[in-house]
């Protein structure tokens, strides 16, 4: 049987948890708003047309910051067809989805949903088709409290109070080729530079994000990063990382161990970051928000070379439904770990998307909501992540892959709350067949009682939740965790995810 030993010391630090690596992300695309997280005649329904089980599964999900209202979609949006009285908000051809958008939810309406689920606005301003002007209006109309044109429109349109809004990304994935407005580094870095000494101006506190590549596979990863920064260092708090995964051509080993990807895209940019801030002898540390993650079956579907009909945009289409497996969602809870690891720079971070849009949470028209196998991760790991991230002294059997080479069967992460004397261990089994028993040093806590394990895992590695049956797959009590002379140990079974809980 596989086998792995890690050590946990409180002492040894990587730096804090921030509540904003679980945030998410809530785009206009197919139906993450429309028949997601909005459906008026729903049973559900609230007064506002807001469906309150997919409330209370997001509060369940324990986000704390939501990225809004793209994504793709931002490069077109205009911020103001969204507000004002519905009956008068215009329809639109939203280019990026090939939709068309009825601007029934907008910022107002959204800002409104936030406040029920208990999350934050983070937002994004269009940097494809507009700029700095759009950006300072949408500020003014959100941000300033009364006594000029935009802010009093928000007033007038039922919001006295201003909106706290104190993430604000410059765009969205300006690196693609298929982002509208699309261009070099150089002129991006330039706009975006522009764009946030003009938002400085209204707010100095504005904690601002950059793009940066929307993968590391980009040709020009690494180079877009180091131009961009050189334009936008003094202006700017962080840099976005995107990155989505898929198993490939039936190779599941290698998407099991996706997150050494995540690894070293994270340390990639970092390493870019500090050299030019080295180079600028700036005292200023530029931080990740990774604003875009998840697993994606991408080749699924989309192709570059499908022709859409000119004279058909769909409202609320289904669009990037995955269902995801038990595979899907133990890759998903490592690269929470991977996130995690890197807790002194990756800051912030929102799994894309929230509901029905490659989604933890699915929900059916007029139908129920369910919770999706990446869910669980996510949920358990939101709520019991506290404190800081520890640097583990892992070591573990390996296995070959084809895409990565040499990879650890197990990965792992831990968390320490010092001040409530609570630890969290967060643990991936890769191995497809074989159980592997891995032993943890917990001699360095002042107090070690195992208070629980829970553990992701199926006989079949694609099971999956669906309408049809939504509870097929969930966490179940892993029994085996045993503590004894201040090592703690537990078998986790083939391809899976656990948590186990220390106090």
């Amino acid at each position: 049987m596989p086998k792995a030993h890690l050590v946990l010391d409180p002492h040894a630090t990587v730096g804090p948890v921030n509540r904003r690596l679980f945030g998410s992300f809530v785009e206009h695309l197919g139906r993450c708003v429309y028949d997601g997280i909005y459906e008026p005649g729903h049973p559900t329904a609230d007064a506002n047309g807001f469906r309150e089980d997919v409330v209370d599964l997001v509060k369940e999900l324990g986000v704390s910051t939501i990225r809004y209202p793209g994504g793709n979609f931002v490069s077109g949006y205009r911020w103001e067809d969204g507000v004002g009285p519905r009956s008068e908000r215009p329809r639109r051809l939203d280019l990026a989805w090939h939709s068309t958008e009825s601007n029934q939810v907008g910022l107002d309406e959204f800002a409104i949903w936030l406040d029920n689920v208990g999350s934050e606005l983070m937002y994004a301003v269009n940097m494809g088709t507009r700029g700095v002007q759009d950006a300072l209006d949408v500020l003014e109309y959100a941000t300033i409290p009364s006594g000029t044109k935009l802010s009093d429109a928000r007033i007038a349109n039922g919001r006295k109070e201003p909106y706290k809004i104190d993430m604000w990304c410059l765009g969205n994935e300006m690196d693609g080729p298929w982002q509208l407005g699309h261009g070099t580094a150089e002129e991006y870095g330039r706009l975006a530079s522009k764009t946030a000494k003009g938002m400085r101006q209204v707010d100095a506190s504005l904690e601002l994000v950059v793009c940066g590549s929307s993968g590391s596979a980009m040709p020009t990863f690494g180079e877009w990063e180091r131009t961009v920064l050189q334009h936008t260092y003094d202006d700017v708090d962080f840099i976005s990382c995107h990155a989505y995964y898929e198993e490939k051509d039936g190779d599941l080993d290698s998407f099991l161990a996706s997150a050494v990807n995540m690894d070293h895209f994270i340390e990639t940019v970092v390493a870019i970051a500090d050299e030019v801030k080295e180079e600028r002898g700036s005292d200023k540390t530029i931080n990740i928000s990774f604003d875009e993650w998840n697993v994606w079956y991408m080749l699924r579907h989309i192709s570059n070379d499908k022709l859409r009909d000119p004279h058909d945009w769909p409202e609320a289409p289904r669009l990037l439904e995955d269902v995801y497996s038990v595979a899907d969602g133990v890759v998903f809870g490592s690269l929470l770990i991977s996130l995690i690891r890197h807790a002194d720079r990756v800051t912030s971070a929102s799994l894309a998307q929230l509901v029905n849009v490659i989604a933890p949470i699915m929900t059916e028209p007029n139908g129920p909501a369910w919770r999706q196998t990446t869910f669980f991760p996510f949920a358990e790991t939101s709520r019991l992540a506290k404190g800081d991230a520890l640097t583990l002294n892992l070591s573990s059997d390996t296995y070959e892959t084809a895409e990565f080479g040499t990879v650890n069967l197990v990965d792992a992460v831990a968390t320490h709350d010092a001040q409530e004397g609570e630890s969290a261990v967060f643990l991936v089994n890769r191995s497809r067949e074989e159980s592997t028993v891995v032993t943890i040093d917990t001699s360095a806590l002042t107090t070690h009682r195992v208070t629980g394990a829970r553990t992701l895992s199926d006989p079949e590695v694609y099971a999956a939740n669906t309408l049809a049956n939504p509870d097929r797959v969930g966490l179940v009590a892993n029994e085996s965790a045993t503590e004894a002379d201040g090592v703690v140990t537990i078998t986790l079974p083939p391809v899976s995810w656990t948590v186990l809980t220390l106090a």
